[in-house]
């Protein structure tokens, strides 16, 4: 009886091999979390910057083309009224 009790024993320490959470074990996953958490934060980081930055400068993009445009309208309007001075000058 002895035996199978040893050998029972044995059985269950390879297959349920019982392991304690220690400091060592805590330290180490908290390590790792850190050094996930420094590789990671900084890309998203600049990613949310990167994206923000870019909607900026295309709003800033259409607001210049919407003025561009805007010029030469204007521009256009200014060249017609010049034209239409010299031509009633030199009518009267």
């Amino acid at each position: 009886m002895s035996e199978k009790n040893e050998i029972l024993d044995e059985v269950s320490s390879v297959i349920k091999p019982r392991k304690s959470l220690d400091l060592r074990y805590l330290l180490q996953l908290l390590l790792i979390i850190s050094l996930v958490f420094v590789t990671v934060f900084p890309k998203m980081y600049l990613q949310h910057e990167i994206y923000y930055k870019s909607r900026e400068i295309a709003k800033l993009q259409r607001e210049y083309d919407s003025l561009k445009e805007e010029n030469e309208i204007i521009n256009a309007k200014v060249e017609a009224i010049k034209f239409k001075n010299q031509i009633l000058d030199t009518i009267f």
